[in-house]
């Protein structure tokens, strides 16, 4: 998961300079229709890893994650046309508190006391991260309209998270992810098939292409298996938690575009984000 939080990383910083460039659902079935082909392959050169066949068993449970999937990378995309890229990882960074409900609602999975101490630190500094260092932008509830419909996004990817263990039968990461991505590919096309015929695929520019390859390569074919593997070993909630790297991640890649730095009023939020996973990478484990 601590490679997870890097990989998404990357996503946001590219994913801010292409919203405004190509549709969301356009970008979402490009990307999965290459992950899943890169899966695919997977599956076929390592036989064994998984029961490939599982796929037709009760193909409805990779509707419901595909879905979830699907409709998270749409929402990121939508809320990146005009969230900027540490306020929406900040965003990000409120999904390990959504887990851990949706957590107890689907499995009844427990926390400790330290890891909901975690969580309550984290979210803190996100929120301050969110409104910019402003207190009277928090308590007036200013949010941006990129970062609300982010964090709709943000619900159904913790959402995913405890229904992967939930419906899962079996099948290993490379088979469960490649059914998911499958299935909210389509799932996909059908919802938006106007805006993937309506796109001037030819006519894209390479920062566009760049960001395709990157997002179904790293930020979807490798970030669900790193989800699934996780998903099926730890909590729901302490999978998501390390997620709180990522807006440390996502500062280091804009410094590296040459955007702006956050200024110091963002710095007690990024602090708290991070006493937050230093308190989860303590050993005692959550009650399953």
């Amino acid at each position: 998961m601590g490679l997870f939080s890097a990989v998404v990383a990357g996503s946001f910083s590219l994913g801010v300079r292409t919203a405004n460039l190509i549709d969301p659902a356009a970008i979402t079935v490009a990307r999965f229709v290459i992950a899943a082909g890169v899966l695919a392959g997977i599956a076929a050169l390592a036989p064994g890893r998984g029961r490939p066949h599982a796929l037709l068993e009760a193909p409805w449970r990779y509707l419901a994650l595909g879905g979830a999937f699907a409709g998270y990378f749409v929402l990121m995309f939508e809320g990146l046309k005009t969230a900027p890229a540490v306020a929406a990882s900040a965003v990000f960074t409120l999904t390990p508190i959504m887990a851990a409900g949706f957590g107890w609602l689907l499995l009844r999975q427990r926390m400790t006391g330290h890891l909901a101490a975690a969580l309550a630190l984290g979210g803190a500094g996100a929120l301050w991260v969110i409104f910019r260092g402003d207190p009277a932008a928090l308590i007036r509830l200013e949010i941006g309209r990129g970062e609300a419909i982010y964090f709709a996004g943000c619900a159904l990817h913790a959402l995913y998270t405890p229904l992967v263990r939930r419906l899962n039968r079996g099948e290993g990461p490379v088979i469960s992810s490649l059914g998911t991505l499958a299935a909210g590919g389509m799932l996909t096309a059908v919802w938006g098939w106007g805006a993937l015929a309506g796109t001037a695929w030819g006519a894209l520019p390479a920062i566009v292409w760049i960001t395709i390859f990157y997002v179904a390569v790293f930020a979807s074919a490798l970030s669900t298996m790193l989800v699934q593997y996780a998903a099926l070993r730890l909590p729901a909630a302490k999978v998501m938690a390390y997620t709180y790297l990522t807006p440390v991640w996502v500062i280091l890649l804009e410094a590296a575009f040459g955007a702006e730095r956050p200024g110091a009023p963002l710095l007690p939020g990024l602090l708290a984000i991070l006493g937050a996973l230093a308190l989860l990478l303590r050993t005692d484990r959550v009650a399953p």
